[in-house]
């Protein structure tokens, strides 16, 4: 048994002579007792957990037969052949006798989350690679007794302005039916599998999830840090429950990668953490993940983050949708520098002179003259002479049909299947590893960094299907060589212009993943442009992106009572308040009421880059009262919304509170705003309820700190 405890967790490795290493348990290090080995197996019976690393080799395959990651033939023959730490780092080496496939698996300490990636040499043989774990828990559960049974496991459905649709089920209900191994003497081949397909890493499901115990208890959160196709899946084994997380697969994502003698394969890193024992091991779980991205985003170094979170001003969402004119930006910068913005983004737009439309003619990336007549550079200076930073929506990676950069460039700088362009969308998509992509993109942004651009919105709109097998690779191999090689590029950006501000985008949060997040300094978190069915998105988007890094769009309107744009500012408060809306045509009272927001946002800011996220109601809750709290030692803020149909009063359990005298004040909108109604808030020490009354109509929402 391998002992390694580091970054708040302590890893139990089986590492025997005649079976593959395994993880016999994860668990906190602080106050716990040594979970015994689980799975103990009798003389010859071999492991009764999955190995710590499964490897899907052609012509090995799987045993038994099935669409588990769990039952490779390579992954049980693996036996340890050593480890070091090095820095904290755990290597450990496995090696395949058969074909002499090397295998380390590389486990890094984080804050309260063990990283963890593998990586494959191979020996005297050449191997042709279907399909690589970059962990395997073979338990998870640690305290004593909990099974398959007490399971549930949270997943989240991600679609176009429907992010972060999280659900709850019992395992048993979601593709772990129980079965009696002894009587069919295999393991149960049934597995609960989550995938995501092509380059956007977020545009079905997200790359986080949480296994928790019904009871309460312990709880596990995991994320695959990569900006393409992942997969991840549990399954039940002898000892219980297993996890498996992978990027892209052979079966789901058209990818292999043949490795001849002495080459190597590095697998997409994942992280896993475990919360302490407590009655809301979900929240518990996604709290200790949240440190987590915050200790990757500070150790990624290309980006800085180290200064005040600028507030944002973009002229999109419910606004100027992509028509900017400089006749239309004026006011408009005029405005947003009256309610307090840091900066102005100018979003699509601005490269069209109107010749038949942009979407399929872009790629050059050039100011439009019919809509600027004075220059971009005249609104440019415009911006910085109202003290803000100007920005500037970019989509680097696509180069429309008509666009002369179509023809400037290469076939080999564009994705390719089987000798030809990939098309979509009316779009080509650039080939990162090429150097003339990468060259076109450095001219484009360092010209425009050259003009007084100092932030970026780095959209992304389209999906070209599995990749590329423009080298000859599988296309899901030529699509993570491109992933690998966009992350390459931000990092050449980022380091060329160490002040440029960059958010991540693509169609909202297609592309949330923390691969680029650790780079990014804001995300998209959403294209939508009802109001009302945002809130469960700014609820739920704690559990798989940063508080401060969730850009939560803020349009209030002219045309909107007070209550309504209050409504739809709160959920930038507690998050990164990311404005639009028409304030040139607003009267003073209308955006006093937007400086109110940005004011005490901008007083938050602090407290939001250092709380953790929970969820009274549940993360998967939909409902029509929607809510979510963000807590530090010294304060929890909660953020509620009443929606149409919702009654009037509601009870949040706050359970970690519970006993404390705290009191209760209304931080957004203040009490008194004109137009604004009463809201009553009522904290009860003895239970850890806070009791909210909704003294306004429905749509309606406040933020509360309780101290």
């Amino acid at each position: 048994m391998l002992r390694w405890t580091v970054g708040g967790l302590t890893v139990d490795l089986a590492t025997p002579t005649d079976a593959p290493v395994t993880v016999r348990s994860l668990r906190p290090a602080r106050g716990t007792t040594p979970h015994p080995p689980l799975g103990v197996a009798g003389p010859g019976a071999g492991p009764t957990t999955p190995p710590l690393v499964e490897v899907q080799v052609l012509g090995h395959g799987r045993f038994p037969g099935s669409h588990r990651y769990t039952a490779t033939a390579v992954g049980a023959r693996l036996r340890y052949a050593g480890h070091e730490v090095v820095g904290g780092t755990l290597r450990l080496h496995q090696r395949d006798e058969v074909t002499d496939l090397r295998v380390t698996s590389v486990l890094e300490p984080s804050d309260g989350a063990v990283r963890s990636w593998t990586a494959l040499r191979a020996g005297s043989q050449e191997v042709t690679v279907q399909a690589v774990t970059s962990l395997v828990l073979g338990t998870f559960v640690t305290d004593s007794g909990a099974g398959v049974d007490d399971l549930d496991v949270l997943w989240a459905d991600n679609d176009w302005v429907a992010e972060s649709r999280w659900h709850r089920a019992p395992l048993r209900h979601v593709g772990l039916p129980r079965m009696d191994p002894e009587i069919h003497h295999h393991l149960n081949r049934a597995r609960m599998a989550v995938t995501t397909r092509s380059s956007w890493s977020t545009g079905e499901r997200l790359p986080t999830g949480v296994i928790a115990r019904r009871d309460g208890g312990y709880g596990l959160a995991f994320q695959v840090e990569h900006d393409g196709a992942w997969h991840w899946e549990v399954g039940e084994d002898r000892d219980g429950a297993s996890l498996a997380l992978l990027g892209p697969t052979d079966a789901e994502h058209q990818w292999t990668v043949r490795l001849h003698p002495g080459e190597e394969f590095v697998s997409v890193p994942v992280a896993v953490t475990v919360s302490e024992e407590g009655p809301d091991p979900v929240s518990g779980a996604l709290a200790a993940l949240t440190r987590h991205r915050r200790a990757l985003v500070a150790a990624t170094g290309t980006a800085r983050h180290d200064r005040p979170l600028p507030i944002v001003f973009n002229d999109y969402m419910n606004t100027l949708m992509g028509d900017p004119t400089t006749a239309k930006v004026l006011p408009l910068v005029d405005a947003a520098a009256r309610a307090g913005a840091d900066g102005y983004c100018i979003d699509a737009g601005w490269y069209d002179d109107g010749a038949g439309g942009w979407w399929d003619a872009v790629g050059e990336w050039l100011p439009s003259r019919t809509r600027f007549p004075g220059g971009l550079e005249e609104v440019l200076d415009h911006i910085r002479a109202l003290g803000m930073f100007p920005g500037i929506w970019l989509e680097p990676e696509v180069v429309g049909v008509r666009s002369p950069v179509a023809d400037l460039l290469p076939d080999d700088a564009f994705f390719q299947r089987y000798g030809r362009r990939v098309v979509e969308h009316g779009r080509f998509h650039l080939d990162l590893r090429h150097p003339a992509a990468r060259d076109h993109l450095d001219a484009v942004v360092d010209r425009l960094v050259g003009m007084g651009v100092g932030f970026f919105k780095l959209d992304y709109n389209i999906m070209p299907g599995p990749g590329t097998d423009a080298g000859g690779l599988s296309p899901g191999a030529g699509m993570l060589e491109h992933n690998r090689a966009y992350l390459s590029w931000l990092d050449g950006v980022l380091t060329r212009h160490p002040d440029l501000l960059v958010e991540n985008c693509a169609s909202g949060g297609m592309r949330a993943d923390y691969a680029v997040l650790a780079r990014a300094h804001l995300q998209s978190t959403s294209d939508q442009q009802d109001p009302l069915l945002y809130p469960r998105i700014a609820a739920a988007t704690p559990a798989s992106v940063l508080p401060e890094q969730a850009g939560h769009w803020g349009y209030a309107q002219p045309e909107m009572s007070a209550e309504t744009s209050a409504f739809t500012l709160v959920a930038g408060i507690t998050a990164r308040l990311y404005l639009s809306g028409h304030l040139a045509t607003m009267d003073d009272e209308q955006l006093r009421l937007v400086g109110d927001a940005v004011t005490a946002h901008r007083e938050l800011l602090p407290f939001v880059a250092a709380a953790l996220p929970a969820w009274p109601l549940g993360l998967e809750h939909d409902g029509p009262w929607q809510a979510f709290a963000l807590s530090t030692p010294d304060a929890t803020v909660v953020t509620a919304w009443r929606l149409p149909g919702a009654p009037a009063e509601l009870e949040l359990p706050l359970p970690a509170l519970r006993g404390h005298r705290l009191g209760c004040a209304q931080l957004f909108p203040a009490p008194g705003t004109p137009g604004v109604g009463d809201w009553s808030a009522t904290w009860r020490a003895d239970d850890g309820v806070l009791h909210l009354a909704a003294g306004a109509p429905a749509p309606t929402a406040r933020v509360f700190r309780l101290s």
